[in-house]
């Protein structure tokens, strides 16, 4: 029996199928489509996707496929009028190595995903289409399009806004959309156009925008739709985004060509009603759509995956009761809410400054958009907390349930390393902040690691906001699950204890 069948092969579906493979769990990807998407999509890793992905190993990869200061160029009415920088300046700090988004485009992502799952065992199965499944106590049948059937103990739904397997459940997809497309897209090649420069063109007649890929003649066309005489919209072709060109710019020596990928976008605002039943779970834009400002859709997608994955891998090898898998929704649905908020504010934003000279799409960016500040401070894994916090800490105080920061700290041989390096993998670390915190790090279980740390600069200490000698336990997923005084070591251990518990 295939352990987990993971339906859709988009960065969701591939971050989930590491982080399980990694675990050693047995997992299978299938993806209706034929071939695997060439178009670019989503185009930027915000800061703690990068964060998600390095500890998958893939770090050194992305850096070197993508880019993490692009300019913006602005017009209005065709002439220039500003340039902008949303991340100029940023760098790397003691706790946050990924400040700034990486540029690239989805289907690098992907590619590198699959290298990644390759070298982990599996691989993606194509033309591997799920017409129905059902599901008992004991696990799933899923039945494909081509009479295959695949049994597994958990099904989890990576297929996309018009999931399958969200209209099999009957599962409502509550909230509102467009019937109309707001925007036509499509990747293509550039003549007579400075690269390295995002172009933004506003104006009284919409919006035009070419986006350029590092290492390649791509670019990512995003425009208000051309409309013929009788006001209906044109479907995008390479000739109409010509037209369109020619329309916002003015110029007449801006030449496009070999268009791969045309598509347009509708304004969608929806959330699933719920992210499980029984052993199938939703994740990604299967679970919840949003507008586009901000660049959150493959972000929230990724960091969905990173949250269950851990705990479908714990309760597979028998490190954590079942009752561990309802904590999924618990978390993430509120973040999907926080997101379909924050990126609606933006978009508002956005279309309310294309008539406004000097305006770009980093008006868009309502709200903490790198995902360093989200946390699951409400949920029943963050020990001893409030279950009324928000999911930013905007206090900036380190509480049980945030995001875990990154410090220097000391390696197993003494050598110097940083607290990122310790967590990656599929354990939780038990950090140890003083000498008084020694004796708890003994004899942990083996899917513990001790870090101690004697932090001789004090920055772990800032970071974490610690004063006295203390015990911060971190989860899988680099959320923390617990912070307490040295002597509590039985504290810890009740901690792990309950997650194994029945019920």
């Amino acid at each position: 029996m295939t352990t987990v069948v993971i339906v859709g092969a988009g960065p969701t579906g591939l971050t989930l199928a590491c982080g399980l493979a990694r675990q050693g769990v047995e997992v299978r990807v299938i993806e209706k489509a034929a071939a695997f998407h060439p178009g670019s999509r989503g185009k930027t890793l915000n800061p703690r996707s990068l964060e998600v992905l390095a500890d998958l190993g893939l770090a050194e990869r992305l850096a070197a496929a993508g880019r993490t200061h692009l300019p913006f160029h602005k017009y209005f009415a065709g002439e220039f009028v500003s340039e902008a920088e949303p991340f100029a300046g940023v760098r790397p700090t003691p706790t946050a190595p990924y400040p700034a988004s990486l540029w690239l485009p989805q289907t690098r992502v992907e590619r590198l995903l699959r290298e990644r799952l390759a070298e982990y065992g599996a691989k993606v199965e194509l033309a591997s289409e799920l017409v129905d499944f059902r599901q008992d106590g004991a696990g799933v049948e899923v039945r494909l399009a081509d009479g295959g059937r695949i049994a597994a103990e958990y099904l989890v739904a990576c297929d996309g806004g018009r999931s399958t397997v969200r209209k099999l459940l009957g599962i409502p997809f509550v909230g509102e959309g467009d019937p109309e497309p707001v925007m036509v897209c499509g990747d293509v090649e550039v003549e007579g156009l400075e690269p390295g420069v995002w172009h933004q063109w506003f104006g009284p007649q919409g919006v035009f925008m070419l986006c350029p890929f590092e290492g390649t003649r791509r670019w990512q066309l995003q425009a208000s739709p051309e409309t013929d005489a009788d006001g209906r919209m044109v479907a995008p072709s390479l000739e109409s985004f010509q037209r369109l060109a020619a329309l916002h710019t003015g110029r007449a020596d801006l030449r496009l060509t070999e268009a791969t990928w045309l598509s347009t976008w509708r304004v969608n605002v929806r959330v699933a009603e719920r992210y499980r039943e029984g052993r199938v779970f939703l994740a990604g834009d299967c679970a919840h759509v949003h507008p586009t400002a901000g660049g959150l859709g493959m972000n929230t997608g990724i960091q969905d995956a990173w949250n269950l994955a851990w705990k479908l891998g714990y309760v597979l090898r028998g490190l954590a009761a079942p009752a561990l898998l309802d904590t999924y929704q618990e978390e993430r649905l509120p973040i999907a809410a926080w997101t379909l908020d924050v990126t609606s504010a933006g978009m508002a934003a956005v279309m309310d400054g294309i008539r406004t000279p000097g305006t770009g799409v980093e008006v868009g960016r309502v709200g903490d958009l790198t995902g360093l500040a989200l946390g699951y401070r409400w949920g029943r894994l963050a020990a001893g907390r409030p279950a009324d916090e928000g999911v930013e800490s905007a206090d900036g105080l380190l509480r049980a349930g945030d995001r875990a920061p990154d410090a220097p700290c000391t390696g197993p041989d003494g050598e110097p390393a940083r607290l990122f390096e310790r967590f990656a993998g599929d354990h939780f670390t038990l950090l140890g902040f003083g000498p008084g915190a020694r004796p708890a790090l003994a004899g942990l279980p083996g899917h513990v690691r001790p870090v101690q740390l004697d932090d001789s600069d004090g920055t772990a200490r800032e970071a974490y906001g610690i004063t006295g000698d203390t015990l911060v336990l971190v989860r899988p997923d680099n959320h923390i699950a617990l912070i307490a005084p040295a002597t509590a070591r039985e504290e810890v251990l009740g901690y792990l204890t309950a997650l194994n518990a029945a019920g």
